[in-house]
């Protein structure tokens, strides 16, 4: 059995960053070569610069997972669905940087995957069991696993910029396992994606020498969303704080977008932390307000989980909301 004591915690850490790191350290000169990203009018980067350090992480992430299945027993709920859907991710996310996939092509991927995925869960496990019949609860859930791969897509813009929205996330998830809220599995899950984004922040820091590409977003956002499923089930509004930043930012440029007749998929420059360079912050300012208030929404998020009181619930979720309104409004007005 994994014990999640504080030196097991950090050996899953540093082992998945420190693998993270060499991955991408080996990787980079072949992806110099084959798999660069050249800047146009959409890009906020300056000179050509290699992607596909995603491979490293997810590498990290699928290796360090696989050990500890192998070696140690890992409780309930199995991680092996969402490891299995992690890869294919990253396949379809590599293929995709290599040769833009249609649209239709990589939801379809999505989809299939976030499917197999919410099906393999257990037949028991329920989110609003009072609210929804199962099957419109698991197809609801596979609509937000597609709408969450896409918003951790859609905001990897920057250097730092998806660094600084999952180690919030993993690390209240992980505090939140610590403190008995969530499943051993789930914080181990946690730990590990932590261990890997630090390995590639490394590489990331601005001005960045490599990006994660799609076959980094992709994966990535589906750990995520499995991760906040179960946080949810433990507390709502404490998987809702943690996400809060990137839905609102993801969300709120959606439907913009989509109200001004734009093509909602297709690449652009107009998400609130893209705004704020182009108005003049510059992108670690961006990127560390967007840090400084994951920590707030995760500070949040543990509080509610704990107290678990109507109370508690609408003063976290509304400071969260107040963080996130002014972080959005300061991206918006610029410099």
């Amino acid at each position: 059995m994994f014990e999640a004591d504080f030196a097991s915690c950090v050996a899953v850490v540093t082992a998945s960053a420190v693998l993270s790191a060499g991955l991408i350290f080996l990787l980079k000169p072949l992806l110099a070569r084959h798999l660069l990203a050249h800047p146009n009018e959409r890009s906020s980067h300056a000179t050509a610069t290699p992607e596909g350090a995603g491979y490293g992480v997810m590498g990290a992430l699928l290796a360090v997972c696989a050990g500890l299945l192998l070696f140690a027993t890992l409780p309930p709920p199995s991680l092996i669905p969402v490891l299995a859907g992690a890869a294919v991710l990253t396949v379809v996310g590599g293929l995709d940087d290599a040769h833009a996939l249609a649209v239709s092509w990589r939801l379809l991927a999505q989809a299939l995957v976030a499917l197999g995925v919410v099906l393999l869960m257990p037949q028991d496990f329920r989110l609003l069991p009072d609210l929804l019949p199962l099957g419109l609860e698991r197809a609801l859930l596979v609509i937000g696993v597609v709408g969450f791969v896409n918003a951790i897509n859609f905001l990897d813009g920057l250097d730092w910029m998806t660094v600084a929205q999952v180690v919030p996330m993993t690390l209240g998830a992980a505090i939140l396992c610590g403190l008995g809220v969530l499943p051993v599995s789930i914080g181990v899950l946690a730990l590990t994606l932590l261990g890997a984004m630090l390995g590639f922040a490394a590489f990331n820091k601005h001005p960045a020498r490599i990006f994660l590409g799609d076959a980094g977003s992709l994966p990535i956002g589906l750990v995520l969303a499995y991760m906040l499923i179960y946080v949810a089930e433990a507390h709502i509004v404490s998987a809702i704080l943690l996400a809060l930043y990137t839905l609102a930012d993801a969300a709120l440029t959606f439907f913009r977008r989509l109200r001004n007749g734009e093509r909602v998929f297709s690449a652009h420059r107009s998400h609130f932390y893209q705004r704020a360079v182009t108005q003049g912050l510059r992108v670690p300012q961006v990127t560390a307000r967007v840090f400084w208030l994951g920590l707030w929404l995760m500070t949040l998020a543990i509080a509610a989980a704990l107290a678990r009181t109507p109370a508690v619930d609408i003063s976290a979720f509304l400071m969260g909301l107040a963080g996130v309104w002014f972080v959005l409004f300061n991206f918006a007005k610029g410099r």
